[in-house]
């Protein structure tokens, strides 16, 4: 198999050193340089009430464009009292730019086209990075990044016994091959909730640039990965190999076990169902039996695994992505296709006869992803399957659901995938009714005006508000900017799009700590994630993160803890947030965190 030319450059850039972090810039810009056509915004904190003097100066010294600073004031996201400069109606490019104002000077930045072209492969990198059962190889990611395969020819029974809220689970009589896969996060559980998610986000990007005639972010032989050379898509072949796991985590026919069914009384002991029908179903997840320690590689990982019981979430995320795949892989590989669309009823049939089997947060070594409310499950995958099937019952289900009838979508997350069936819609007019569609369209615009209206309340411009930074705000932001990017997909608007170039300005480094939330992007990027591989600053011997991995950032809520509010010390919301290892609530990095960045930066990418 030929080695694409691209490679060869991402080799000899990556590095496993740590770099020296630079000082902070008093007038917070994005660190990698800003969009030549969009609005383009550096943020100044200031004690002034009053606007102040600033000027734009070329690599040269020579002033080309002054102005006055906008005063904002008192901002409750960032705790500091801020001055917005407005560069949007410069036209000149090139390297080397500085802002002066107030007495502040910017370090130097670049106005052009962006970094996105690169960060987008980096960003799509991370699931090569993540893979289990597989080696990862030193031709693709660099000698630092190299391991051997973890979890190889992993064939995983179900756990049985008692868990931490002494409730004695029943195993299910059966084991499965479930290699392969893209570990969750820093730790090397495999999950069918949150992977959907993140399966989804790649999926989505590849069937909007088809459908709307972009070019594909990834052709093939772009992408650092074994597949490349395929013929096929790079992206698909990436999110295939998540497909495929997810596939394997369907409960085989003839199956029955004991299952917590409803909503339990809050306790973390169970009531249980007897000799419930699990046929079809999903597990919910394959993971340690205890937590492990940082730092630990993959392949050292010595914890017993198990399939953990199945829950109607899991299987709905199944539903719907093997749903979504069989649509995309209907000419690309047939047989394919078939047979996730099999897995996709198969699933779907499962949920409705099971449709409260709960998950439970009472197992150690593994996180719980626990959903006490699946309706939002349901409206997605039966959007997902009438797209693919166009079948009557499906367009009931459909818009006979409560969200259906919503005037504007829930932020996208892995506890709230309503708004995945309604993007999807979005993608395919013809799947409904006009009317029907309609009502779609106008509810991500209204959605998206609602998200541009935050950003006019915000210091930083960011489609959040303060009370919105929790665990992953970031991952928060950034599918906020999904939304307001199908906005300008819909109506071609200008303004919807700055609103998503203030959230990639935000990520890398435009933000009250003047920091890049991406590794290897920018003066002062994230270095030290919770990752048990990528932890050189444990372990000499292990690498740093690559480039491309996006941290969740700042945790303002009750999630944050009382380690990290220790390390932190006071925060205003957008500021709770350390480069610590150890602070899995704030630096954490995820596959559904870095999924829209790869979604993101492919968008911005077109231009």
């Amino acid at each position: 198999m030929r080695l694409p030319l691209l490679f060869a450059g991402f080799l000899c850039i990556a590095t496993p050193v740590m770099a020296k972090e630079a000082a902070v810039s008093p007038i917070r810009v994005n660190q990698m340089g800003l969009l030549a056509n969009a609005a383009k915004l550096a943020i100044l904190p200031a004690s002034a009430t009053q606007p102040l003097d600033w000027s734009l100066r070329d690599a040269g010294g020579q002033v080309v464009a002054s102005g006055k600073t906008i005063v904002t004031g008192d901002d409750a996201a960032s705790g500091q009292h801020l001055h917005r400069i407005d560069l949007s109606a410069v036209t000149m490019t090139g390297e080397g730019f500085t802002l002066a104002a107030g007495g502040a000077v910017s370090r130097a930045f670049a106005i052009g086209t962006g970094p996105y072209g690169r960060l987008k492969r980096d960003a799509l990198a991370y699931f090569y990075h993540n893979r289990a059962g597989i080696p990862i190889e030193a031709r693709f990611v660099g000698a630092a990044w190299a391991r051997p395969a973890g979890h190889e020819k992993e064939i995983a029974p179900c756990y049985g016994g008692k868990d931490e809220g002494g409730n004695d689970w029943t195993a299910c009589g059966h084991s499965l091959n479930v290699t392969g896969g893209w570990y969750d996060a820093g730790d090397h559980g495999k999950y069918v909730v949150n992977g959907g998610i993140a399966l989804w986000t790649l999926l989505n990007l590849a069937e909007r640039q088809t459908l709307k005639g972009k070019a594909p972010a990834f052709p093939d032989g772009t992408a650092a990965i074994p597949e490349a050379g395929n013929g096929v898509n790079d992206l698909l072949d990436e999110a295939r190999w998540q497909m495929e796991f997810m596939l394997t985590m369907q409960v085989p026919d003839g199956s029955r076990m004991p299952l917590p069914l409803g909503p339990q009384d809050g306790s973390k002991r169970l009531n249980f169902t007897q000799d419930v029908d699990i046929s079809g179903m999903a597990h919910h997840k394959v993971a340690d039996e205890r937590w492990t320690g940082l730092p630990l590689p993959p392949h050292m990982d010595k914890e017993r695994r198990f399939l953990y019981p199945p829950s109607t979430a899991a299987t709905l995320n199944l539903a719907a992505t093997a749903a979504q795949a069989a649509r995309i892989w209907k000419t690309i590989d047939p047989a394919f296709a078939e047979r996730c669309l099999v897995a996709a009823v198969r699933a779907w049939k499962a949920a409705v006869r099971v449709p409260d089997a709960l998950a439970t947060s009472n197992f150690d070594g593994s996180g719980g992803y626990g959903d006490k409310d699946v309706a939002d499950e349901f409206f997605w995958a039966h959007a997902e399957l009438l797209i693919t099937t166009r079948h009557a019952v499906f367009t009931q289900a459909v818009t006979g659901s409560s969200f259906f009838g919503r005037d504007t979508l829930a932020e996208p997350s892995w506890a709230q995938t309503s708004s995945l069936g309604a993007l999807s819609l979005a993608l395919h007019p013809d799947a409904l009714a006009e009317a029907d569609s309609a009502r779609i369209r106008a509810a991500i615009l209204r959605t998206a005006d609602l998200y541009a209206g935050e950003a006019a309340d915000s210091g930083y411009a960011q489609p959040m508000g303060p009370k919105a930074y929790g665990w992953g705000s970031n991952s928060g932001l950034m599918n906020r900017a999904l939304i307001l990017a199908y906005a300008h997909d819909l109506s071609g608007q200008g303004a919807y799009r700055d609103r998503v170039v203030d959230v990639a300005d935000y990520l890398l480094g435009r933000n009250p700590l003047d920091i890049s939330y991406v590794s290897g992007y920018g003066a002062r990027a994230m270095q030290r994630p919770h990752h048990r591989f990528w932890a050189h600053v444990l372990d000499p011997k292990l690498p740093p993160p690559p480039p491309g991995v996006v941290s969740g950032g700042p945790n303002g809520g009750d999630s944050l803890g009382d380690e990290a509010r220790k390390r932190i010390g006071p925060c205003a919301p957008q500021t709770c947030w350390k480069d610590d290892i150890d602070l899995f609530t704030v630096n954490e990095v995820t596959i559904n965190w870095n999924a829209p960045l790869v979604w993101l930066t492919a968008w911005l990418d077109e231009g």
